[in-house]
């Protein structure tokens, strides 16, 4: 349960390591001024801030439901940072990236998760099936897991593909009482036997409060790159919104798990 303000961290990057060249988002490993290693989300790439917004709203609901989340922080990238690079296609992306991005304390050694290897036990995998149905996350799939075990957990890593119904320029009203038929690809759906439970509990852990004030934390210049309402407090509401409305309309997508499984 919530107990804590969500606060995340503000750190400087300091060093490029290496680019993840995982799809068009290109994030990369860098170095920041407090001495730790991160995956950097960048906000000139792909689906450009409104990945960072999912990807923030994505993690920090997780952690509020239980679920391991590497330390979200937000990142700062000064303008002549990229100036050095010699890749032209990185210094394109850290030039159309300078200021706020967000990052995932890096978990070195960490490896991916593996469904013909690893299990997830009832509970765990009900909290997730339930969290990407919720937030209509299309990226959990036996392809491509975005889990990672780490000294003997399962750690949840990006939701940058959460939340589509601001990548489509469509409003929230539609989309927070739609169905997720793409939940039927999910990894863990058929150890997801214990989803009414999570239901109770997701509604208990995710109070209004809790969601206003998560949205309340992205950043202005996130929320005015790419608007679809007429200002960016307009925008700011319509991810609370649609949180809140979907929510509450949960008995929808759950029925809809429980026909894909």
């Amino acid at each position: 349960m919530h107990l804590l303000p969500i606060e995340l961290r503000t750190v400087n990057v300091t060093r490029y390591v290496t680019p993840l060249r995982e799809g068009g988002s290109m994030p990369a490993i860098a170095e920041a001024d407090d001495g730790f290693l991160y995956v950097v989300k960048f906000r000139g790439a792909g689906q450009g801030a409104k990945a960072l917004i999912a990807e923030l709203i994505g993690g920090e609901i997780a952690r509020a439901l239980g679920l391991k989340i590497p330390e979200l922080v937000f990142v700062n990238l000064d303008e002549a940072f990229g100036r050095t690079e010699a890749d032209e296609e990185i210094q394109d992306l850290l030039k159309a990236s300078t200021g706020l991005n967000l990052a995932l304390h890096y978990l070195s050694s960490a490896i991916s998760f593996d469904p013909s290897v690893s299990k997830v036990d009832a509970h765990t995998a009900s909290k997730i099936v339930w969290l990407d149905a919720f937030l209509m996350n299309m990226d959990r799939t036996v392809r491509n897991t975005n889990m990672l075990l780490w000294r003997n957990d399962l750690w949840l890593i990006d939701h940058g593909a959460a939340l589509y119904f601001h990548h489509a320029g469509s409003s929230w009203e539609h989309k927070a009482t739609a169905t997720f038929e793409m939940i039927k690809n999910h990894v863990l759906l058929q150890d997801a036997t214990e989803l009414a439970a999570v239901d109770q509990l997701a509604k208990s852990c995710l109070s209004n409060g809790l969601i206003y004030e998560l949205v309340n934390i992205i950043p202005a210049a996130w929320l005015a790159a790419d608007l679809i309402y007429p200002s960016i407090e307009e925008q700011r509401n319509a991810y609370a919104n649609y949180l809140i409305n979907r929510l509450s309309h949960s008995n929808i997508f759950m029925e809809e798990v429980a026909h894909a499984q």
